[in-house]
């Protein structure tokens, strides 16, 4: 199988601030305090799918040169550079039509860059048995994984009778649930976290585009003549803000019928909260768990202290609490409230 990753990397990570700031995104950092970013991780659980020759990364503009020096191994053409953001439909688009112009008989995994998998030779396992499905085939097909609680901040894809590690039908997807609902969808058994990664062949995808989205697919009618030219990012910093502004789930996975899933409890989360960096970062007998230097705590419990550019902090008596800081922007705020970060560091920029 001519096998081909895409790594989507425009996003900003706001929900980490101060640690991902619209300069230096999550993506980018070293958020679990692990050695590697989250882009390199994202990397290495793929290369046993394919080499650094068959990896594509999607990104802005801004970030290309971070993308580089990150991930020296990727080929110049592969990082695709977009001049704004138009959602995850025409970055989709753009990097499945480049691809087809060399390779016709692409198989091909479309991933964000800033999740965490922890298991990951199961994860290797369900993306080979998924490309394995696509390869000659028509069908799409998701990765869905095992909720372990009545999850509020994920979308939910709806599987009847679906089995860990074997490819079903998918009946539905479902946009992120209030807290009855999600705690009705993790009862039923039916429904699995969305993880936005989705697996299909070359043709499967630009015929899907073509049918279900073609305005973006017009677009890059349009583009392909100029692609791997030096006129290609004029062109496409002329065409691709004419794009609809869509999410891939809009705009073919909800309109198909024939999109399947393969679930699995994979360790997977999307790291989009200091609560859910916190779950993945070692804790202390008091449930601190800290990413730094010489962080010092006393009479602290159940928080999240991010201090890696720190050369001592001293914190004493905060409970439930979440500390970050990065290049002078500072954070105290309570776990509980930590989905109104968004609002704070935006009246604060």
């Amino acid at each position: 199988m001519d096998n081909h990753v895409v790594i989507m990397a425009g996003g900003i990570g706001s929900r980490l601030w101060p640690a991902s700031t619209p300069e230096l995104p999550k993506q980018f950092l070293d958020v679990l305090g692990v050695g590697k970013t989250l882009i390199q991780m994202t990397v290495e659980r793929f290369l046993p799918i394919c080499g650094m020759d068959h990896f594509w990364v999607v990104t802005s503009g801004h970030y290309a040169d971070i993308v580089r020096s990150q991930l020296p191994g990727i080929p110049e053409d592969h990082i695709l550079a977009e001049p704004e953001p138009r959602n995850t439909a025409p970055c989709i688009a753009y990097a499945c039509r480049k691809i087809e112009l060399k390779y016709p008989d692409a198989n091909i995994v479309v991933t964000p860059s800033d999740a965490l998998v922890l298991e990951t030779e199961k994860f290797r396992k369900t993306i080979s048995d998924a490309l394995a499905f696509t390869a000659d085939g028509k069908g799409i097909v998701t990765v869905g994984i095992i909720p372990t609680r009545p999850e509020t901040g994920y979308g939910y894809i709806c599987a009847p009778g679906a089995e860990e590690g074997r490819i079903c039908k998918v009946s539905a997807f479902k946009e992120k649930p209030d807290g009855t609902t999600a705690k009705r969808y993790l009862e039923s058994g039916n429904y699995f976290w969305n993880a936005g990664i989705f697996v299909w062949n070359v043709r499967t995808i630009n015929d899907s585009l073509r049918r279900f989205a073609p305005q973006i697919a017009g677009v890059m009618d349009t583009l392909v003549p100029y692609f791997y030219t030096p006129e290609e990012d004029a062109a496409l910093k002329r065409l691709f803000p004419a794009c609809d502004k869509i999410s891939i789930d809009y705009a073919v996975m909800e309109k198909s019928d024939d999109i399947h899933v393969i679930t699995g409890n994979l360790g997977w989360s999307d790291l989009g909260s200091w609560g859910s960096v916190k779950t993945h970062v070692a804790s202390d007998a008091e449930g601190n768990s800290v990413v730094g230097g010489d962080v010092r705590l006393f009479g602290c419990t159940g928080c999240m202290v991010h201090l890696p550019d720190v050369k001592m902090a001293v914190i004493d008596g905060l409970e439930g609490y979440i500390v970050a800081e990065k290049n002078g922007r500072l954070l105290v705020c309570r776990l509980s409230e930590e989905q109104r970060i968004k609002d704070y560091s935006a009246k604060r920029e």
